[in-house]
């Protein structure tokens, strides 16, 4: 018997997999890629995922769900919860993404380390069943660590797997799980409770402006996740580094038609990123260049601010914006 397991590279898809793992069940690891996990004890769920199956000795399926997951943001069936993450939404995706590979590895049943009431949007019974039902895995889902707080699915009943030997877990305490984890003789697991960047209020006030300016691509959601975000006009976006690594992030993410902003050679502070066909415009460009030297080591004299576009580099002298006016334009 074999069996497909949903591996974020958390605790509790780790334990689900080991207690199905421990039946006899042979199981195929399958993790699925998108631009908002914030797991990344090992640089990310991928390799926390690489990590588990490689301690659990089972092969591993990555999946980038990357453009499927961008076009589910934009108008998710089932809503978002507190920010802009589409959980129950996410989950459908993902799950249908696995049966379709079911016949591929000769599986059965899915596996999956949801906790009933662990996570208030889509771990409720009602949520649960939705998710199933619109993902086309009703009855072949096995969550093995709420199970027998749940119905008896196909693996039960048919007796592919021993009931009596899953567990009952419920809630947010992850005191049971840690329990659990010692006595299977699971160590150094990854980190207790992933994350998922779309619930981080300012993360999500980011994806917001993307979305309701119809911006969101891949190559915008990049970006989304360094330095501070100022929107200057409608058709303009400013993303100014706080540190060298966002610097480095940004200049990488240069397109043909971006400006890139920075000190000039003698001065220290932050690049910065200007996006948008308003950059077109004069304006536009001075206003950037004003709040990026807000941010430059202040000296005597009026700051200089390099501007680069398509190879042309121009030094542009500016008043830098005041905080309250940099605010101002603040995501």
């Amino acid at each position: 018997m074999k069996a497909l397991s949903l591996i974020s590279g958390g605790l509790d898809s780790t334990l689900a997999t080991k207690v199905i793992m421990e039946q006899g069940v042979e199981v195929v690891a399958v993790n699925f890629v998108s631009p908002f996990c914030r797991c990344d004890r090992r640089n990310g769920c991928r390799h926390e995922a690489t990590f588990v199956s490689e301690h659990l000795n089972i092969p591993l399926k990555v999946i980038n769900v990357t453009q499927d997951y961008l076009e589910m943001l934009k108008a998710p069936k089932h809503g978002y919860g507190s920010n802009m993450n589409p959980c129950i939404d996410c989950r459908i995706l993902m799950l249908r993404k696995a049966r379709e590979l079911m016949q591929e590895f000769g599986a059965s049943f899915i596996v999956t380390g949801e906790v009933l009431g662990q996570r208030p949007m889509s771990q409720h019974s009602r949520a649960m069943r939705t998710i199933e039902k619109e993902a086309g895995v009703e009855d072949i889902l096995l969550r093995p660590l709420s199970a027998k707080l749940l119905e008896p699915t196909l693996p039960e009943r048919n007796g592919w797997v021993d009931r009596e030997k899953l567990l009952e877990i419920s809630g947010r305490s992850r005191k049971s799980q840690m329990q659990l984890a010692e006595q299977l003789h699971i160590e150094d697991y990854p980190c207790a409770a992933g994350g998922c960047l779309l619930t981080d209020p300012n993360f999500a006030r980011r994806i917001r402006d993307l979305i309701d300016r119809d911006l969101l691509t891949l190559e915008d959601v990049k970006v989304l996740n360094h330095g501070r975000h100022f929107r200057l006009t409608p058709n303009a976006k400013l993303v100014v580094g706080r540190d060298e690594h966002d610097n480095n992030m940004i200049e990488g993410c240069i397109r043909g038609d971006d400006y890139l902003f920075q000190p000039p050679a003698e001065a220290a502070g932050p690049s910065a990123l200007g996006r948008g066909a308003d950059f077109a415009k004069e304006e536009t460009r001075l206003l950037a260049a004003r709040l990026v030297a807000r941010y430059f080591d202040q000296k005597a004299g009026t700051p200089a601010v390099m501007v680069t576009h398509k190879g042309q580099r121009q030094e542009v002298a500016v008043t830098p914006l005041t905080p309250d006016e940099a605010k101002h334009h603040l995501i």
